[in-house]
């Protein structure tokens, strides 16, 4: 546990030292409409740091580490009304596929029959690439979507085999329209991704044994008695998750998933069931507004915006569905200046900010109500306190307090932390290790700290 915590410190204050750069956040990856994908083996590494031998899609010539087997694959980003391509080959010892839920119209070429759709076939030595299935589709509706192997999914799913799809809604621009569904009532200031999926240690090792004695890969997996062990985010169980994207110690994982925004900001969560078990994501700070699902907004009629929208404080990710929600959160009715009091930290006077007359400053996002109201308890002394590495010696947002000689160091912008993460308990530790697992935390920001 140690270790743990130790790694944990060590992913936030990585995370933060990247974190200068552009005004917003946007989900990682790659752009087409042309995708060339390969199905290989890797490793990926646990938040134990255990290793697991894993299946996934590789980008061949796009990405951080182009030809890099990746768990969850890529990220492939559309535009709407655009013909998608996707090419796949196969490297894995049995054939793949892919099927792409929610989207109509799609057609393959290519390889040979399977269940679902058409397959890759397993390559014949001394070949290590089969042949090459086309998949088309047209990305008729905006949204968030995944993709994941048709072929025995129930192994091929649990192995990696999966990843997620955003479609950009018409007239998408990210630095001056930035909406999920192309209505004002979807648009955001910051957009994560959270694939939610598992694993059971068993089969993969399993797996591995096959491939090593040259059985069936599958030979001797029963998936009946799946029994996970390990819980991701992006495919990175805590305190990984907490990484910035593209760590060069995480190529197989080369996504992150800590969000962070500032006071008063609108904060897209696209969520996706993406394993075979109902993960209730719960977010502390504040509800959530579910505006979408399963790539449909929820709205009575069309163009009326989400006015069919659910506010919850768990998003409860059924399998193989996604979600889009909009959090904010602003300090609003604390009974106290989240900003510290005018002589501790001289802000304004609140009100002269207030140019829209919604009773927050425009500038800054006080709550002009709360505003120069100190923390309405008195702090016990020093000496009475245990310090955590991420307590800044303030309570207030943005201002540094005294610290003991050797502590604190891990929140560098004296930010808030949130904890988000799985409400099944046994789903934020790492084979048994807490904490870990399906865990992560939101950052909220001081104005004027950039975000990328």
């Amino acid at each position: 546990m140690i270790k743990t915590l130790l790694r944990l410190g060590h992913a936030l204050v990585a995370t933060l030292a990247l974190g200068a750069g552009g005004a917003w956040a946007m989900v990682d990856g790659i752009t087409g409409p042309t995708f060339n994908l390969t199905a290989k083996a890797d490793y990926i590494t646990a938040g134990d740091g255990g290793s697991l031998l894993a299946w996934g899609y590789a980008a061949d010539d796009k990405g951080p580490f182009p030809g890099v087997m990746q768990y969850p694959g890529p990220t492939l980003i559309v535009n709407q009304g655009e013909t998608v391509t996707v090419n796949l080959r196969n490297t894995l010892p049995m054939p793949v596929s892919m099927v792409f839920p929610g989207q109509s119209g799609v057609t393959a070429s290519g390889g040979s029959p399977g269940l679902l759709t058409q397959e890759a076939a397993a390559p014949v030595a001394p070949d290590t690439v089969s042949g090459t299935v086309t998949y088309t589709f047209t990305a008729s509706q905006p949204g968030t979507y995944h993709y994941h192997s048709g072929t025995r999914p129930d192994l091929q799913v649990e192995m990696g085999l999966v990843g997620a799809i955003i479609v950009r809604p018409a007239g998408f621009n990210e630095a001056t329209n930035r909406t999920a569904y192309g209505h004002p009532g979807s648009a955001y200031d910051h957009e994560y991704l959270f694939l939610l999926t598992e694993m059971d240690a068993t089969v993969h090792d399993q797996v591995a044994f096959n491939v090593l004695t040259g059985q069936d890969p599958s030979a001797g997996v029963d998936s009946s008695k799946f029994a996970p062990v390990y819980w991701f985010i992006n495919g990175r169980a805590a305190p990984d998750t907490m990484f910035a994207d593209h760590a060069p110690w995480l190529r197989t994982q080369p996504y992150g998933s800590m969000p962070r925004m500032h006071p008063g900001e609108k904060l897209l969560m696209r969520m996706i069931g993406g394993g075979r078990d109902l993960h209730p994501f719960h977010h502390h700070g504040n509800n959530t507004w579910t505006i979408a699902r399963d790539g449909r907004l929820l709205e009575s009629a069309a163009g009326t915006g989400p006015d069919l929208a659910v506010s919850d404080f768990t998003l409860k990710v059924v399998p193989g569905s996604t979600y889009d929600a909009i959090f904010e959160w602003t300090g609003k009715g604390l009974g106290w200046d989240i900003y510290g009091t005018t002589a501790l930290n001289p802000h304004g006077d609140c009100v002269s900010g207030d140019i829209n007359g919604d009773g927050f400053n425009d500038t800054t996002k006080e709550w002009c109500a709360d505003h120069d109201k100190p923390l309405p308890v008195i702090l016990p002394n020093q000496q009475d306190l245990t310090f955590g590495g991420h307590w800044s010696g303030s309570p207030y947002l943005g201002v540094f307090g005294a610290l003991p000689p050797g502590q604190g160091g891990l929140n560098p912008n004296a930010g808030y932390f949130h904890m988000w993460h799985s409400h099944t308990e046994k789903e934020i530790a790492n084979n048994d290790i807490f904490p870990g697992g399906m865990m992560t935390m939101v950052i909220i920001e001081p104005p004027g700290v950039p975000i990328p």
